[in-house]
């Protein structure tokens, strides 16, 4: 039996107490259902807004009046209460132009995109499903409710909603919705690229990624066409047994689901097809592919108007994914300098998770890549100086020598480099005697 959380129950009990029926409904009962934690529980009822404002008072906030929606705050966390409801006609393939609200819980559930969202739960345990959403969470299937062209003509979203909950659930699609699904996913031109960006989040970030983007690659290709370029694009050389796309996702599946480590696992080969070059002997060759991806990845991610932050980590780790790193002290302090720990680290799995998707025969790296993590574990434990904020020099200490202007700036530099490529210690006294050799102020010195 499903447990409603304290907090939920609650709200539940408020609106029973008032003479109105309330369910909890949707993804909360689905994840219940399937032994998982929900992230919210929201809630639906036959009271319309105004009086779900009023039996909570304070504690209710009008967050979508229009649509019927109330979020209730509790001690356990919000709650969305939304009015039992019938759409009207939807407009631009998003949002319907009208609701009616009704006291049919039937015909609210009508309206929803999959049987499996489609499943209410009173205070009591009783579970409605008039859809058959129980059986098909048995069952593994994901089916829209009713007629899947009308469901995704409606709202085109739900097409990359469809495509995200196969990867979470791990749910084969439905035949007549898989058909329905790719029939329709121009509409997805229709979806402002910010909802695209927050449904690609969830679905890139779920357990079953790789199997999602195998079996639908078409829908992804409506917002980045790039991605069709790698389907089946033969890498023809010794180190790869997959063409560009299956070498694509199985590097996916090797990273752990963090968004940018799965991004840059997508995009990390997108220029590969546009770079090919066959020599005389049929090999492919894809030189200057990690700067092409690059600039690829950082276009495509403004398309979506994703966040600086995650742009810029990403194409940052693809320019980067094919970069050779030494494994010897200086080089790794050297990455570590330019990269930061997080990214460097984000880098050596990437670098794993490449190696582990080509050929078995060609699959050396992963111990290079240990050789790596493990001087980065020692220069991290000995607090060795790879940024300028650990120089035992300062500005001021160049400044007292006479240094002025962009001299300080670039001296720091080079101390820094000599520190790291381990020809000066990080020592003020070695440090200073170096900057004064460097810029001729040592008497009868050499200018280094």
């Amino acid at each position: 039996m499903v447990k409603i959380p304290e907090h939920a129950a609650q709200v539940l009990s408020a609106l029973e107490g008032a003479g109105f029926g309330a369910w909890c409904v949707g993804g909360c009962v689905r994840d219940s259902l399937l032994g998982r934690t929900p992230q919210d529980w929201d809630v639906t009822t036959a009271a319309v807004p105004e009086r779900v404002l009023a039996i909570f008072g304070d504690r209710a906030v009008p967050t979508g009046l229009a649509h019927g929606t109330v979020t209730v705050r509790t001690a356990g966390g919000v709650v969305e209460v939304t009015t039992l409801r019938r759409d009207g006609t939807y407009r631009d393939h998003r949002r319907p132009q009208s609701v009616t609200f009704t006291d049919s819980l039937e015909e609210d559930l009508c309206r929803r995109d999959f049987t499996v969202n489609a499943m209410a739960l009173d205070l009591r345990g009783e579970l409605a499903d008039p859809l058959g959403g129980r059986a098909d969470l048995d069952a593994g299937l994901l089916r829209c409710v009713g007629e899947p062209d009308r469901r995704f003509r409606e709202d085109a979203l739900r097409i990359l909603r469809g495509v995200r909950f196969a990867a979470a659930l791990g749910f084969a699609v439905e035949q007549e919705t898989d058909r329905s699904l790719r029939a329709n996913r121009a509409l997805l031109t229709q979806i402002a690229p910010e909802r695209i960006w927050a449904e690609l989040k969830g679905l890139l970030t779920a357990p079953g990624a790789a199997e999602a983007l195998r079996a639908y690659p078409e829908v992804i290709g409506v917002f980045w066409p790039e991605v069709l370029d790698m389907v089946g694009f033969p890498q023809r050389n010794r180190h790869h047994c997959y063409d560009v796309w299956e070498h694509t996702l199985h590097a996916l599946a090797q990273v752990p689901p963090e968004l940018e480590l799965r991004l840059t696992m997508l995009l990390h080969d997108i220029g590969k097809p546009g770079c090919c070059t066959i020599d005389e002997a049929g090999c492919g060759h894809f030189k200057g592919h990690p700067a092409r991806s690059a600039a690829l990845a950082e276009e495509m991610l403004r398309r979506l108007r994703t966040d600086n932050a995650t742009r810029e980590t990403v194409v940052r780790l693809v320019a980067w994914h094919d970069r050779n790193i030494p494994r010897t002290r200086p080089g790794v302090a050297s990455a570590l300098r330019q990269l930061g720990e997080t990214d460097l680290r984000r880098l050596l799995r990437i670098k794993r998770a490449d190696n582990l998707a080509q050929d078995p025969a060609y699959r050396a790296m992963q111990e290079q890549v240990g050789r790596a993590e493990a001087i980065l574990d020692h220069l991290l434990a000995e607090g060795a100086c790879v940024s300028l904020d650990q120089l035992a020099v300062r500005g001021g200490d160049l400044l007292a020598l006479g240094l002025s202007g962009p001299a300080v700036g670039e001296t720091l530099e080079a101390l820094l480099d000599a520190v790291i490529e381990e020809r000066l210690p990080n020592d003020r006294a070695a440090q200073l005697e170096y900057a004064r050799r460097r810029c001729g102020k040592v008497p009868g010195g050499e200018k280094l």
